[in-house]
């Protein structure tokens, strides 16, 4: 699906006491990265906002005046844009993921409401959170009608600036995506910062959030099967010693890189790596049980 992506990270962030908000961590990575990497397959993303160092290239630009709102802010990033639908994001979702932007950009396809026309589709999408209220700045957009609503508003306003979203949203015909828990948890406040740093250390999602931190740091992206690789581990550190967990998984891993490059797909060259290595371990266990045995009998 072809989609350019609008990220808003120039917010004044009053109440963080005027803080970077985008360049603040969550899981050892800044805010504005772990929304980059919702969105990697973006044709052409653009983050209105100042500059900054980014995980991946992105385009910059900012509304005229800054500070001028999130609807100066959404058009200034409209003008970079090509594609006929834009995923629009703002920059302090920390739990965003691809699944969610996936169902954003999927229900403008939806059948339009009653009375509308059924030909294009949708306007949109927007993320409702589980609270019921909608979230305009999570959310997918057709850029004719976001375009056309936009030049109405500047037209009868004058000017965008200090325009609310509701404003813009109010005239189009937008589908709502239910969010899971925590996609649409935004850091507005300390409070919520350490809330979300907590969050990604609770213990059923730490290794989940750990993984995927370690993938798009390293740049790559692989599906990980954690059980088959911890399994594995504890083989080897049971079977060996503890120190040949980590070894042995990182050989797994050099293993599985040189095959994915001869042709293999990775995730296979992954399992099948990991499948001999623990078959290895097993063998080692199995040995050192029968020679302590044997020893055992003969004393």
């Amino acid at each position: 699906m072809s989609y350019d992506a609008i990220v808003l990270a120039g917010g004044a962030a009053r109440r963080l006491g005027g803080a970077d908000k985008p360049a603040l961590s969550v899981g050892g990575r800044a805010l504005l990265d772990r929304v980059l990497d919702a969105c990697p397959d973006a044709r052409t993303t653009v983050v209105v906002g100042d500059r900054r160092a980014t995980a991946r290239p992105v385009h910059w630009t900012r509304e005229d005046p800054p500070g001028g709102g999130p609807v100066a802010a959404l058009d200034a990033g409209l003008r970079r844009t090509t594609a006929e639908l834009v995923l629009v994001l703002s920059a302090d979702l920390p739990f965003l993921d691809r699944e969610t932007v996936r169902a954003l950009l999927e229900a403008p396809s939806a059948p339009a409401a009653p009375g509308r026309d059924a030909a294009p589709g949708r306007d949109g999408a927007m993320l409702r959170d589980p609270d019921g209220r909608d979230q305009p700045l999570v959310a997918a957009y057709r850029a004719e009608p976001l375009r056309r609503e936009i030049a109405l508003l500047a037209a009868e306003h004058g000017t965008l600036t200090g325009l609310p979203l509701r404003a813009l949203t109010a005239e189009l015909d937008l589908a709502r995506v239910t969010s899971r828990p925590l996609a649409s948890f935004d850091c507005d406040t300390w409070d919520d910062l350490a809330a979300a740093r907590a969050r990604i250390r609770e213990h059923g999602s730490v290794l989940e959030q750990w993984i995927t931190a370690v993938k798009s740091e390293l740049g790559i992206d692989l599906t990980v099967d954690t059980k088959a690789l911890l399994d594995l581990a504890r083989d080897a550190a049971h079977g060996v010693a503890r120190p040949a967990a980590p070894l042995t998984t990182f050989l797994v891993g050099y293993a599985a890189a040189h095959a994915a490059a001869t042709g293999a797909d990775p995730a296979q060259a992954v399992a099948e790596a990991s499948r001999k290595a623990a078959d290895l371990a097993l063998r080692w266990a199995d040995e050192a049980a029968a020679d302590s045995a044997e020893q055992n009998g003969s004393g």
